[in-house]
């Protein structure tokens, strides 16, 4: 098929027609381009999946047309300006591998039209809408992924002034975050001191405060990154985690359990800063402040507690859990659950059996339910245990009760299940890189079984009278 670039028709025609067949405007855009379908509609124009038609393999490609939606003669020239600009900046910027390459750009009668990359993935936005929130270590990662490509940006003097999730994709190809939609992007002339009042531009509620009244300096972009984290952490607007009556972000209130540690948390709040000054003010500063972090998770983030011994190893039922402690420190998940599954069953004195009762639960101590899901939690940096799940649980209106629809929304909280089905135990994820945060303990194979289940909503109400 093939799309329709008059504004006014939009109609879909089979494929190789070279006219529209209800306006009769040409399909094929300077002999080269075929449009297939809408992608999306911005302030400043549409965008088209188009092919090239010059290539061989017909590779897939964007047009951008120039479609302002303001009113008014100024409002229009000023808005075909930036168009304009966006194409410039595109073939400086798109040398970069993580931002579209620009392919052309020209005029069609009356029309403007830009034809860049097509980047295959999925926006931020979208992975938040299907997979939950993030957690921290993804935000460590994506921080570092984009904070490079600012650098870049920013070396040429150049605001992105529109970084939200739904301009950031990720690559299917490499899973390398690509920044796209510099339709907002400005110029700051090197050395020059932003002292004329811009028009306001970008989105409100990742917008810094010096952006919301014309005066976006290249911090801005890293307020808006920030806010951008937050939303991904919270899946909340903006708008509703921060606090206007304190003048102060309130995102901690909205965790909802997704654990973020002081470190991580102290980073946010410098990239969220509302004072100017107070802001990070160089990308380097905040690469700084998460390299030692983010080199920690590339070794499974556990390497610098592999000697720790600040967890007491306490049991009542006088069980030995050092192995557990070893197995978790080493990053061993998949040992590690299986050992716990192992101790949980010697604690309760059913190791024969292979399975609990509910008064097995009822009466498992505390101090050994306490041991377990610190050593969990820590290894993990609070991205698993029995705790963590029990937040998430709650947080979905879970109680002692086994409600089913309750039960579904928390396996795909956590990644038990997917695409409608419950996953089996070999298809779990061991790694600690795993979206899905309060994804283990699985506990040797019996998540999806009825036995477990019970089980687990039997535990969480016991992890609270423990206070775990």
């Amino acid at each position: 098929m093939s799309q329709c670039l008059n504004p006014e028709c939009l109609s879909l025609n089979p494929a190789n027609f070279q006219f529209c067949q209800k306006c009769g405007n040409k399909l094929l855009l300077v002999e080269r381009y075929w449009a297939k379908s809408i992608l999306g509609l911005g302030g400043f124009g549409r965008t088209f999946l188009a092919v090239d038609e010059f290539k061989p393999s017909k590779p897939p490609c964007v047009i951008k047309q120039f479609l302002p939606q303001g009113q008014g003669t100024k409002t229009v020239e000023k808005a075909a300006e930036l168009f304009a600009q966006e194409a410039e900046r595109l073939e400086l910027l798109g040398q970069h591998p993580q931002i579209p390459e620009l392919f052309a750009y020209f005029s069609v009668g009356s029309r403007q039209y830009l034809v860049q990359e097509f980047i295959q993935g999925k926006t931020l936005q979208q992975e938040l809408n299907n997979h939950g929130v993030f957690n921290e270590i993804q935000i460590r990662e994506l921080l570092i992924d984009l904070l490079s490509v600012l650098q870049f940006v920013h070396s040429h003097n150049v605001i992105h002034r529109d970084i939200k999730p739904e301009n950031i994709i990720r690559r299917e190809a490499d899973k390398k975050l690509v920044l796209v939609d510099f339709g907002a992007s400005k110029t700051i002339p090197k050395g020059q001191r932003q002292t004329i009042i811009e028009t306001v531009i970008g989105s409100a509620e990742y917008c810094a405060p010096e952006q919301s009244v014309g005066k976006p300096q290249l911090v801005s972009d890293l307020y808006s990154l920030g806010v951008t984290c937050l939303h991904l952490l919270t899946q909340m607007s903006p708008f509703d985690i921060y606090d206007a009556m304190e003048m102060e972000w309130a995102w901690r209130d909205c965790l909802n359990g997704n654990f973020v540690s002081d470190e991580l948390g102290k980073v946010l709040d410098g990239l969220v800063e509302q004072k100017l000054k107070q802001r990070y003010q160089k990308i380097e500063d905040v690469l700084a402040d998460l390299q030692p972090s983010i080199s920690t998770v590339q070794q499974n983030t556990v390497l610098q507690y592999s000697t720790s011994s600040d967890v007491p190893l306490v049991s009542v039922g006088k069980i030995n859990y050092k192995k557990l402690r070893d197995l978790l420190a080493a990053g061993k998940w998949k040992e590690a659950d299986e050992e716990t599954g192992n101790c949980m069953l010697k604690v309760t004195k059913r190791d024969k059996e292979g399975w609990f009762r509910a008064k097995d639960i009822d009466n498992f101590p505390c101090e050994d339910l306490g041991t377990i899901d610190k050593l969990w939690v820590k290894y993990s940096n609070g991205k698993f245990g029995f705790s963590v799940q029990k937040k998430i649980y709650q947080s979905l209106g879970g109680t002692r009760q086994y409600d089913q629809k309750i039960w579904e929304a928390l396996g795909d909280k956590v990644g038990w299940r997917q695409g409608g089905s419950w996953l089996g135990y070999s298809d779990l994820d061991f790694h600690l890189n795993t979206h899905y945060t309060g994804h283990l303990p699985g506990v040797a194979g019996l998540v999806a079984g009825w036995v477990w289940r019970l089980s687990l909503v039997y535990l969480f109400s016991r992890a609270e009278i423990c206070r775990v």
